[in-house]
């Protein structure tokens, strides 16, 4: 199964560009701030959530388009080409202005929600932005692993929204100079353990079986990594619904709650050296981040059609790494996407990638 004929129409620098005739493994180059990234934030949108960057929907819309009747929407759509005899699914997203700046999602050209998308497509990617991951925030950090745990469990984003809604409502009781109504608080509290065992769960399985995958590949060229799930609180429901009722002078103290899922941690160590990734050279991050990626798109291929997007990933990898992560993507199920400044690095793909030169907002085949 694969990705094809996507267009991006007023998505950022992109007014009007079609990718048409898609292979397994495809490669957009061009120089820096040509629209290659913004392609691949673009199919990221096919997936649950914000996209590979984060940003507001209305900072994609192309600012050309603000001064015309468009006047800030976008449209980004594919066709999901499916070898299994079902026929071709259309998927669409954007926003318009006539509603009001919503997300809208088609499927199959009937409107569905966003969290839906993650039911036709396990999308995965790497970000130069992400080579922080381990030094960042346990914030971060969290986020990638619900990320990750979309990929795998497309409601682990339905439980996520539930939790953090449950959060914010706690949260604004505690700050709350009058007393809150302890009835109400206890049924926060319930919506917040109900949600926050499931989504602890989650992130533990997602954990378990990524290390799992990893322990199957070598440590060489890629540094392995190994990983543990650290809960910021209990991961049963009835533990943390009695745990958050007995913190709450403490919670109410802070004006926030002290423990959950919300504080939860991921550790990475170098397996080899037993060194926390933090503490590990630029390279071995790079290296370890790709070890998790590539694994996780092992697991994410092994149910729906999977995506792999790769934003300069070759930029800072030497030869042998280089010609070792085209061979394993080579192998792998999901549909690949690169971008690049130039070919030379893609040599070792040959033929067998489709190529499309990116200038000034375009996308032509070469």
């Amino acid at each position: 199964m694969a990705l094809d004929r996507i267009t991006l129409a007023d998505f950022r620098n992109h007014r009007s560009t079609r990718l048409e005739g898609t292979k397994r493994i495809n490669l957009l180059v061009g120089e820096n701030g040509a629209g290659k990234t913004n392609v691949l934030e673009a199919i990221s949108l096919f997936a649950p959530g914000r996209g590979l960057r984060r940003a507001a929907l209305a900072e994609m819309a192309s600012q050309a388009s603000a001064a015309d009747s468009h006047s800030g929407g976008f449209a980004v759509s594919a066709v999901l080409d499916r070898d299994d005899g079902a026929g071709d699914v259309s998927l669409g997203t954007g926003i318009s202005p006539e509603r009001s700046g919503r997300r809208i999602v088609r499927v199959g050209g009937s409107e569905a929600s966003a969290v839906s998308l993650g039911e036709w497509l396990a999308i995965a990617w790497l970000t130069p932005a992400m080579d922080r991951l381990f030094a960042d925030s346990a914030t971060a950090r969290r986020h990638y692993l619900d990320r990750l745990a979309v990929a795998l469990e497309p409601g682990h984003a339905r439980i996520s929204a539930r939790y953090a809604a449950a959060l914010r409502e706690r949260n604004r009781l505690l700050a709350d100079p009058t007393e809150p109504d302890a009835a109400w608080l206890e049924s926060i509290e319930a919506q917040m353990a109900d949600a926050g065992a499931l989504l602890a769960q989650g992130r533990a399985r997602l954990v378990d079986r990524l290390g799992e995958a990893l322990a199957h590949h070598p440590d060489r060229p890629f540094a392995r990594p190994a990983l543990s799930y650290v809960p910021g609180g209990p991961a049963e429901r009835d533990d943390l619904r009695r745990a958050l009722a007995a913190a709450r002078p403490g919670d109410r103290a802070a004006q926030r709650t002290l423990q959950g899922p919300h504080r939860d941690e991921l550790e990475v160590r170098m397996a080899g050296k037993n060194i926390a990734a933090a503490a590990c050279s630029t390279g071995e991050q790079k290296a370890m981040l790709i070890a998790i990626t590539l694994a996780h798109a092992e697991l994410a291929a092994q149910g729906r059609p999977g995506l792999l997007l790769l934003d300069e990933v070759a930029a800072h990898l030497d030869p042998i790494r280089r010609d070792a992560l085209f061979e394993r993507l080579d192998a792998g199920r999901a549909q690949v996407w690169l971008t690049g400044t130039e070919r030379a690095p893609f040599a070792a793909l040959g033929g067998d990638a489709a190529v499309w030169r990116v200038a000034s907002g375009s996308a032509e085949r070469i």
